[in-house]
């Protein structure tokens, strides 16, 4: 092993980020910068496959330079994306030929009522754990392989390539077409229990098993990369979720964390036993060390962080998403107003794709911070529907919540997440854990560190969050959130 930083990529669904990690797990440099949502009609979302490879780019290169850091100073790159999100490209060339179908895209919603008409859930789900949804990439795929001229053919030919961000990323730094477990068991077509392409259902979604990457261990070395200005090892792929578990060392069955991003998602580490769940949530492969594949049970919640962009850009509420907290703050509670933001429909434990967003509750005497409130609340009311599914589906309570993501950072949403809950909520030194469960993974494929226990003792806790509601006061919360949900669903 040589070099003595980690460089992360993060690639997400508002952001492309770069973040250079020493040996202590500890930030050197970041850099990062916006990209631009794509919304060609109502429910669809797409991004340029160009911008976000030049945006993670020269986020990398500006990092760098923060830092002083040359190549030889970098023992190896790690990949963390939003995951579902769909490329398709030219295998010769490498240039895309559509924009991206972001996860949050519900143009193939019909598709997926197809198939569940078709009595096809139990199968999907059976073997790939997850439900039939718009939100994952087999049916963006088939959507493309459908709307471009000659694609299905191209792709049969071999000449296409499919990927999701991970991939796309991975092309253009080496050339090598291929993905990890963590994100191929988003697809729709991965047979989590075989870990190999489902023929089947490849068969079902009309896919050409010749436009799939090759799938590998999460850490691994995937090919070496000049773009930065020498030879430095790609050395993990891994979806964003899946590496914000690995970053809070939640490398024990039963381990939870939350990540407050655009979206909210709860995994729990199960070990090498994919547990199944009753309650609507997804099993999903945590990653693949070597040949020690590990698994997650996730509950995915479709709009969190973005609630508070929607107060500040489409409602105007907010100067900013963080003086949301201060402005919510000087009232004491929603005065009834609840918030359901259901604009992508819901997700688990609901998988309501046609739910819509609503406000209920509002009476003369709720004013803007009410609704602000109102709003951050909303984000820990899902997230604690998921937690509730989770435990049931596992039959273990989780007596501790690991956090992390921007939203983190809240301090009255994260009170208001342990209160509802009635358990402790934990948040770590470093929120960037997506970027650092990266980081990790690839300095574990070069021997930047020595192991799991060594990465569990670099962890570190900055605050913890002890419930202060009494069980009253909890009924009441969820109930009155229960019955906002149910005018949702209408």
């Amino acid at each position: 092993m040589s070099g003595r930083y980690v460089l992360a990529l993060d690639q997400g669904t508002t952001s492309s980020r770069s973040i250079l990690f020493d040996v202590g797990g500890r930030i050197v440099a970041t850099a990062q910068r916006e990209i631009r949502p794509i919304y060609p009609q109502a429910g669809w979302v797409e991004h340029d496959p160009v911008e976000i490879w030049n945006t993670q780019r020269d986020t990398a290169m500006e990092a760098m330079d923060l830092a002083g850091v040359v190549p030889n100073d970098i023992a190896a790159v790690g990949i963390a994306n939003q995951r579902e999100t769909t490329l398709l490209w030219d295998r010769r060339t490498g240039e895309p030929l559509h924009n991206a179908i972001v996860w949050q895209c519900r143009r193939t919603a019909p598709l997926c009522e197809q198939l569940r008409a078709d009595g096809l859930e139990s199968l999907f789900r059976e073997r790939t754990g997850l439900v039939l949804d718009a939100y994952f990439s087999g049916t963006k795929l088939r959507w493309l392989l459908e709307h471009i001229d000659g694609a299905r053919e191209r792709a049969a030919r071999g000449e296409l390539c499919f990927g999701t961000v991970d991939s796309w990323l991975l092309y253009r730094l080496t050339g090598h077409h291929a993905t990890d477990l963590s994100n191929a068991s988003r697809t729709l077509m991965f047979n989590i229990h075989d870990r190999v392409w489902d023929p089947e259902l490849l068969d079902i979604l009309g896919i050409p098993s010749e436009v799939l990457p090759e799938v590998c261990p999460t850490s691994h070395v995937y090919g070496n990369t000049a773009t930065f200005g020498g030879d430095i090892p790609v050395a993990s792929l891994v979806g964003d979720q899946q590496a914000a578990l690995f970053g809070q060392a939640a490398f024990t069955p039963g381990d939870s964390k939350n990540t407050y991003g655009t979206g909210c998602f709860l995994l729990m580490n199960t070990g090498t036993t994919p547990v199944m769940s009753r309650h609507g949530l997804l099993t999903t492969i945590a990653w693949g060390l070597g040949d020690r594949v590990e698994y997650a049970l996730e509950g995915s919640v479709f709009v969190g962080g973005a609630v508070i962009q929607w107060l500040r850009d489409e409602l105007g509420l907010i100067p900013s998403a963080g003086e949301s907290a201060t402005i919510a703050a000087t009232v004491p509670d929603t005065h009834g107003v609840y918030i359901v933001p259901a604009f992508v429909g819901l997700g688990a434990p609901h998988w309501a794709m046609k739910a819509s967003g609503i406000i209920t509750g509002l009476t003369r005497g709720a004013n803007r911070a009410h609704i602000v409130r109102a709003a951050l609340e909303s984000i820990a009311y899902q997230s604690a529907d998921l937690v509730r599914c989770m435990a049931s589906d596992t039959g273990a309570a989780i007596r501790l919540l690991r956090v992390d993501g921007g939203a983190a950072a809240n301090n009255l949403l994260m009170q208001h997440q342990a209160d509802i809950l009635d358990i402790p909520v934990s948040r770590g030194k470093i929120l960037e854990t997506t970027a650092l469960g990266a980081a990790y993974l690839a300095g574990l494929a070069v021997d930047f560190w020595s192991g799991q226990e060594a990465l569990r003792d670099i962890w570190r806790e900055d605050r913890r969050f002890v419930p202060k509601w009494d069980e009253k006061q909890r009924e009441t919360g969820v109930k009155a959130w229960g019955e906002a949900v149910r005018k949702a669903l209408l």
